[in-house]
Protein backbone atom coordinates (compact mmCIF):
# COMPACT_ATOMS: atom_id res chain seq x y z
CA UNK A 1 0.00 0.00 0.00
CA UNK A 2 1.46 3.51 -1.11
CA UNK A 3 2.14 5.94 1.55
CA UNK A 4 -0.42 8.41 1.70
CA UNK A 5 1.62 11.25 2.66
CA UNK A 6 3.50 11.18 -0.59
CA UNK A 7 1.86 12.39 -3.61
CA UNK A 8 3.53 11.86 -7.29
CA UNK A 9 6.87 11.34 -4.95
CA UNK A 10 6.39 14.68 -3.21
CA UNK A 11 5.65 14.38 0.35
CA UNK A 12 2.41 16.82 1.50
CA UNK A 13 2.55 19.41 3.01
CA UNK A 14 2.74 19.76 7.06
CA UNK A 15 3.75 21.69 9.40
CA UNK A 16 7.43 21.68 9.84
CA UNK A 17 8.38 20.64 5.42
CA UNK A 18 7.23 24.24 3.80
CA UNK A 19 10.40 24.73 2.26
CA UNK A 20 11.39 21.24 0.79
CA UNK A 21 7.59 21.13 -0.33
CA UNK A 22 7.38 24.46 -1.78
CA UNK A 23 10.72 23.56 -3.45
CA UNK A 24 9.29 20.29 -5.02
CA UNK A 25 6.36 21.82 -6.03
CA UNK A 26 7.40 24.39 -8.18
CA UNK A 27 9.90 22.16 -9.82
CA UNK A 28 7.05 19.85 -10.30
CA UNK A 29 4.64 22.52 -11.93
CA UNK A 30 7.27 24.08 -14.21
CA UNK A 31 7.41 20.27 -15.55
CA UNK A 32 3.72 20.58 -15.89
CA UNK A 33 3.70 23.75 -17.28
CA UNK A 34 1.47 24.99 -14.81
CA UNK A 35 3.71 27.60 -13.22
CA UNK A 36 2.62 30.18 -15.15
CA UNK A 37 -0.46 30.63 -13.65
CA UNK A 38 1.16 29.96 -10.06
CA UNK A 39 4.15 32.47 -9.82
CA UNK A 40 4.97 33.31 -13.57
CA UNK A 41 3.69 35.80 -16.14
CA UNK A 42 0.10 34.52 -16.17
CA UNK A 43 -1.04 34.58 -12.93
CA UNK A 44 -4.56 36.95 -13.59
CA UNK A 45 -7.33 35.71 -14.91
CA UNK A 46 -7.93 37.13 -18.54
CA UNK A 47 -11.02 39.41 -19.39
CA UNK A 48 -13.98 37.90 -20.33
CA UNK A 49 -14.16 39.37 -23.69
CA UNK A 50 -11.54 36.56 -24.52
CA UNK A 51 -13.34 33.53 -24.11
CA UNK A 52 -10.87 31.70 -26.14
CA UNK A 53 -7.96 32.69 -23.64
CA UNK A 54 -9.76 32.80 -20.42
CA UNK A 55 -10.86 29.07 -21.31
CA UNK A 56 -7.39 28.09 -21.98
CA UNK A 57 -6.64 29.56 -18.74
CA UNK A 58 -9.25 28.26 -16.47
CA UNK A 59 -7.87 24.95 -17.74
CA UNK A 60 -4.44 25.38 -16.34
CA UNK A 61 -5.36 26.84 -13.48
CA UNK A 62 -7.88 24.58 -12.32
CA UNK A 63 -4.76 21.80 -13.06
CA UNK A 64 -2.61 24.03 -10.61
CA UNK A 65 -5.27 24.18 -8.04
CA UNK A 66 -5.74 20.30 -8.18
CA UNK A 67 -2.26 19.75 -7.49
CA UNK A 68 -1.96 22.12 -4.57
CA UNK A 69 -4.81 20.90 -2.93
CA UNK A 70 -3.56 16.81 -3.53
CA UNK A 71 -0.71 17.60 -2.25
CA UNK A 72 -0.94 19.56 1.31
CA UNK A 73 -1.97 17.72 4.61
CA UNK A 74 -5.88 17.47 5.40
CA UNK A 75 -5.86 20.22 8.17
CA UNK A 76 -3.73 22.37 6.08
CA UNK A 77 -6.47 22.48 2.93
CA UNK A 78 -8.27 24.88 5.37
CA UNK A 79 -5.97 27.49 5.07
CA UNK A 80 -6.77 27.70 1.26
CA UNK A 81 -10.36 26.48 0.96
CA UNK A 82 -11.54 29.91 -0.10
CA UNK A 83 -8.88 30.90 -2.40
CA UNK A 84 -9.54 31.88 -5.91
CA UNK A 85 -6.65 31.50 -7.75
CA UNK A 86 -3.07 29.09 -7.86
CA UNK A 87 -1.40 32.20 -6.96
CA UNK A 88 -3.55 33.13 -4.08
CA UNK A 89 -2.98 29.71 -2.41
CA UNK A 90 0.26 29.89 -2.97
CA UNK A 91 1.18 33.23 -1.51
CA UNK A 92 -1.49 31.90 1.48
CA UNK A 93 0.84 29.13 2.29
CA UNK A 94 4.33 31.83 1.31
CA UNK A 95 2.63 34.40 3.95
CA UNK A 96 1.63 31.95 6.66
CA UNK A 97 5.28 30.26 6.57
CA UNK A 98 7.11 33.14 6.63
CA UNK A 99 5.77 34.12 10.18
CA UNK A 100 6.53 30.70 11.37
CA UNK A 101 10.18 30.55 9.96
CA UNK A 102 10.81 33.87 12.34
CA UNK A 103 9.97 31.55 15.26
CA UNK A 104 12.16 28.91 14.26
CA UNK A 105 15.12 31.22 13.10
CA UNK A 106 15.03 32.16 16.46
CA UNK A 107 15.17 28.81 18.20
CA UNK A 108 18.15 27.68 15.69
CA UNK A 109 20.03 30.86 16.24
CA UNK A 110 19.82 30.12 20.06
CA UNK A 111 20.53 25.99 19.43
CA UNK A 112 23.54 27.53 17.79
CA UNK A 113 25.19 29.44 20.46
CA UNK A 114 25.24 26.46 22.93
CA UNK A 115 25.73 23.65 20.61
CA UNK A 116 28.84 21.74 22.23
CA UNK A 117 30.26 18.50 21.59
CA UNK A 118 30.04 16.71 24.85
CA UNK A 119 29.22 12.99 24.31
CA UNK A 120 28.83 12.71 20.47
CA UNK A 121 31.02 11.37 18.37
CA UNK A 122 33.01 14.19 15.80
CA UNK A 123 31.05 13.01 13.10
CA UNK A 124 27.75 13.27 14.92
CA UNK A 125 28.79 17.15 16.46
CA UNK A 126 29.50 17.96 12.71
CA UNK A 127 26.53 17.04 11.08
CA UNK A 128 24.40 18.21 14.09
CA UNK A 129 26.14 21.92 13.59
CA UNK A 130 25.75 21.97 9.72
CA UNK A 131 22.18 20.63 10.22
CA UNK A 132 21.36 23.86 12.36
CA UNK A 133 23.03 26.28 9.85
CA UNK A 134 21.83 24.21 6.66
CA UNK A 135 18.67 24.82 8.40
CA UNK A 136 19.00 28.55 9.10
CA UNK A 137 19.81 28.79 5.42
CA UNK A 138 16.76 27.10 3.67
CA UNK A 139 14.57 29.38 6.33
CA UNK A 140 16.11 32.85 4.99
CA UNK A 141 18.81 32.56 2.52
CA UNK A 142 19.88 36.41 3.51
CA UNK A 143 21.00 34.89 6.82
CA UNK A 144 23.31 31.86 5.08
CA UNK A 145 25.93 30.81 7.57
CA UNK A 146 29.86 30.41 5.71
CA UNK A 147 31.94 27.80 6.19
CA UNK A 148 34.28 29.71 7.86
CA UNK A 149 31.92 30.66 10.51
CA UNK A 150 30.51 27.17 10.75
CA UNK A 151 34.11 25.92 11.66
CA UNK A 152 34.70 29.15 14.11
CA UNK A 153 31.37 27.30 15.38
CA UNK A 154 32.12 24.03 15.93
CA UNK A 155 35.76 25.03 17.32
CA UNK A 156 33.79 26.67 20.03
CA UNK A 157 31.82 23.70 21.18
CA UNK A 158 34.71 20.96 20.55
CA UNK A 159 35.68 18.90 24.23
CA UNK A 160 38.72 20.42 25.58
CA UNK A 161 40.90 17.55 24.71
CA UNK A 162 41.09 18.78 20.86
CA UNK A 163 41.87 22.74 21.71
CA UNK A 164 45.95 22.10 21.34
CA UNK A 165 45.46 19.88 18.35
CA UNK A 166 43.51 22.81 16.91
CA UNK A 167 45.37 25.29 17.40
CA UNK A 168 48.19 23.85 15.70
CA UNK A 169 46.54 23.21 13.07
CA UNK A 170 45.17 27.03 12.68
CA UNK A 171 49.34 27.80 12.68
CA UNK A 172 49.17 26.10 8.93
CA UNK A 173 49.78 28.61 6.49
CA UNK A 174 46.87 26.94 4.48
CA UNK A 175 43.58 26.44 6.50
CA UNK A 176 41.50 23.04 5.80
CA UNK A 177 38.45 23.30 4.13
CA UNK A 178 35.26 21.74 6.63
CA UNK A 179 35.48 18.83 4.94
CA UNK A 180 39.26 18.42 5.61
CA UNK A 181 39.20 19.55 9.06
CA UNK A 182 36.56 16.97 9.93
CA UNK A 183 38.19 14.11 8.05
CA UNK A 184 41.46 15.20 10.30
CA UNK A 185 39.79 15.86 13.87
CA UNK A 186 38.15 11.91 12.94
CA UNK A 187 41.34 10.96 12.71
CA UNK A 188 42.44 12.54 15.67
CA UNK A 189 39.40 10.52 17.46
CA UNK A 190 39.93 6.75 15.86
CA UNK A 191 44.14 7.04 17.11
CA UNK A 192 43.05 8.42 20.51
CA UNK A 193 40.65 4.98 20.71
CA UNK A 194 43.26 2.87 18.86
CA UNK A 195 45.92 3.81 21.05
CA UNK A 196 43.86 2.48 24.43
CA UNK A 197 43.78 5.23 26.85
CA UNK A 198 46.60 7.57 25.95
CA UNK A 199 45.00 10.83 25.95
CA UNK A 200 44.99 13.39 22.95
CA UNK A 201 46.26 15.86 25.24
CA UNK A 202 49.54 13.92 26.31
CA UNK A 203 50.04 13.52 22.49
CA UNK A 204 49.50 17.75 21.97
CA UNK A 205 51.85 18.37 24.88
CA UNK A 206 54.44 16.35 23.51
CA UNK A 207 53.90 18.10 19.80
CA UNK A 208 54.19 21.22 21.72
CA UNK A 209 57.27 20.10 24.30
CA UNK A 210 59.72 17.80 23.01
CA UNK A 211 61.53 19.59 19.85
CA UNK A 212 63.78 17.13 19.02
CA UNK A 213 63.51 14.49 16.54
CA UNK A 214 64.87 11.95 19.38
CA UNK A 215 62.53 13.09 22.42
CA UNK A 216 59.43 13.35 19.91
CA UNK A 217 60.44 9.50 19.09
CA UNK A 218 60.84 8.63 22.54
CA UNK A 219 57.01 9.71 23.71
CA UNK A 220 55.81 7.99 20.82
CA UNK A 221 58.29 4.80 21.32
CA UNK A 222 56.08 2.27 19.37
CA UNK A 223 57.71 2.78 15.69
CA UNK A 224 54.43 0.95 14.46
CA UNK A 225 52.69 4.16 15.33
CA UNK A 226 54.47 6.56 13.26
CA UNK A 227 54.69 5.66 10.46
CA UNK A 228 56.95 8.41 8.21
CA UNK A 229 56.85 12.81 8.29
CA UNK A 230 54.60 13.83 5.16
CA UNK A 231 53.91 17.62 3.93
CA UNK A 232 49.93 18.21 3.91
CA UNK A 233 49.40 21.23 2.38
CA UNK A 234 52.45 22.93 2.59
CA UNK A 235 52.46 21.45 6.38
CA UNK A 236 54.79 18.75 8.26
CA UNK A 237 52.67 16.22 9.45
CA UNK A 238 53.08 12.80 11.15
CA UNK A 239 51.04 9.77 9.67
CA UNK A 240 50.65 7.27 12.07
CA UNK A 241 49.88 3.42 11.23
CA UNK A 242 46.13 4.17 10.67
CA UNK A 243 46.89 7.07 8.28
CA UNK A 244 45.93 10.20 11.01
CA UNK A 245 47.60 13.17 10.38
CA UNK A 246 49.51 14.81 13.60
CA UNK A 247 50.25 18.82 12.70
CA UNK A 248 53.78 19.40 13.74
CA UNK A 249 55.14 22.81 14.78
CA UNK A 250 58.10 22.15 16.68
CA UNK A 251 60.32 19.41 15.40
Amino acid sequence: MGDLHVVGGITKLNNKNYNTWATCMESYLQGQDLWDVVGGNDVAQPREDNSDALRKWKIKAGKAMFALKTTIEEEMLEHIRKAKTPKEAWDTFATLFSKRNDTRLQLLENELLSVAQRDMTIAQYFHKVKSICREISDLDPTAAIVESRIKRIIIHGLRPEYRGFVAAVQGWPTQPSLVEFENLLADQEAMAKQMGGVSLKGEEEALYSNKSKGNFKQHFGDKEKLQNLIEYKGNRVVVTANNSRLPITHI
